[in-house]
């Protein structure tokens, strides 16, 4: 029973490891996504079935694109076009055994970049492409997404196979787009990247502050993706984003759980080495001399309180004008509301009340628990405590986080007046 659960443990790793390549190899050669998908799952059942009675192969990734490529032969053949498709896929897994290598890593580099374009897709809503990407490129289980995102099984599952649907009635192509085309689909890649970094590391509901597999994974496909397209300044600045706002998780929260604000951290506990990956990242965007994009810009705001070693060294100043740069590059309430908290640090909380309350009829804020929980922050250091606890008890009822929410009725409490 030991040695059976040891193997499934092993194959649940490979699996995690290797299961995007086996997917995005299929894809270039059946153009479906979900086919894809199909074939690479019954590779795993094979190995489910086969690793715990003959061991696991010397080779695992191999084993399963070999397998895989023979389930898609065997698809094929029930096809029309058996012969042009096996000339294809099947000369170099016909006679090898599942241990063989061949093919293993040929065009695996633009396989997974097409996948990440296909699953990423403009086509499909944001939480199908959320969906699809850790199922196909992380490896996830449904129950696994499901949990993360705190909804069903079935809703997750509803979600990928109409995801897949989609793709296959759009007749999406399994190919990474040029020219025109590239920015607009890779700023959809970006975007179902940062979404899921963001939804690890302030979780819109549940008990919990953080998600830290959801981080883990984002970063993942963030720097898998960096090598992918080197010549890319935003899939940098991205990646350089998400390395210095991952340093701060275990400073984010104390021991029970209770959220910790950014200036009340211990610095000491932030992970330099990935502040130090996350700097050298951004060095990398700024190296291509490119025009400045929304994800460079926001890592080089979040580099400059990762290069203040205490609070009262960060350059506020820069902050609030690089704010002004990102607000004209990407006009938004929220951006706007950020660049308030920036002009308060820089010079004081009545020049930052007054942009919030030009901001504060905004559609996009209504209902954002954000608003009043800074607004609330401004009122309380301007002394106005009784409109600050009111804003604070808003805030709290805003928010589905409840960590959060214990964090503004605390912050509420302390507002005597």
């Amino acid at each position: 029973m030991g040695a059976t659960t040891s193997v499934h443990r092993t194959i649940d790793a490979v699996w995690r490891m290797e299961s995007a390549k086996v997917i995005a190899a299929l894809a270039r050669y059946v153009r479906d996504v979900g086919l894809a998908e199909e074939m690479a799952q019954d590779a795993l059942v094979a190995a489910l079935e086969q690793w715990p009675a003959e061991g696991v192969p010397k080779n695992p990734g191999a084993w399963l694109m070999t397998t895989a490529k023979r389930r898609a032969i065997d698809q094929i053949r029930r096809r029309e076009n058996f012969n042009r498709k096996v000339e294809e896929i099947g000369r170099d897994v016909q006679e090898s055994t599942p241990d063989a290598s061949e093919g293993v890593e040929d065009e695996i580099g633009d396989d997974l970049l097409s996948l990440m374009f296909t699953a990423c897709h403009p086509v499909l809503g944001t939480e199908a492409r959320v969906a699809l990407t850790l199922k196909m490129l992380g490896g996830l289980k449904t129950e696994e997404i499901a949990r993360a995102f705190l909804v069903s099984d079935s809703t997750v599952a509803q979600r990928i196979v109409r995801a897949k649907k989609a793709l296959a009635d759009a007749g999406v192509p399994f190919e990474v787009p040029e020219g025109p085309e590239l920015a607009g689909r890779l700023a959809s890649v970006l975007e179902v990247i940062y979404l899921i970094f963001n939804e690890g590391y302030s979780a819109t509901q549940g008990d919990h502050w953080m998600r830290p597999e959801l981080c883990a994974e984002a970063l993942r496909l963030g720097r898998v993706l960096a090598e992918l397209a080197p010549k890319e300044a935003e899939v940098h600045g991205l990646v350089a984003l998400m390395e210095i706002q991952a340093s701060r998780s275990k400073a984010r929260t104390a021991a029970d759980g209770t959220p910790i604000l950014l200036l009340e951290q211990d610095r000491a506990r932030w992970d330099w080495l990935l502040i130090g990956r996350g700097l050298t990242a951004l060095e990398r965007a700024e190296a291509l001399n490119q025009p400045p994009g929304p994800y460079y810009l926001q890592a080089a705001l979040a580099a400059c309180h990762a290069r203040a070693r205490r609070p009262e060294d960060t350059d506020w100043r820069r902050i609030a004008s690089l704010y002004e740069v990102l607000a004209q590059l990407s006009p938004s309430p929220v951006v706007e509301l950020n660049r308030a908290v920036a002009l308060s640090m820089a010079y004081g909380p009545a020049a930052g009340l007054a942009l919030v309350d030009e901001i504060a009829g905004a559609k996009a804020l209504r209902g954002y628990h954000l608003l009043p929980s800074v607004r609330g922050d401004f009122l309380m250091k301007l002394g106005r405590t009784a409109e600050a606890r009111a804003e604070f008890e808003k805030a709290a009822g805003l928010t589905r986080n409840e960590r959060e929410k214990a964090l503004l009725l605390d912050r509420a409490a302390a507002c005597v007046t």
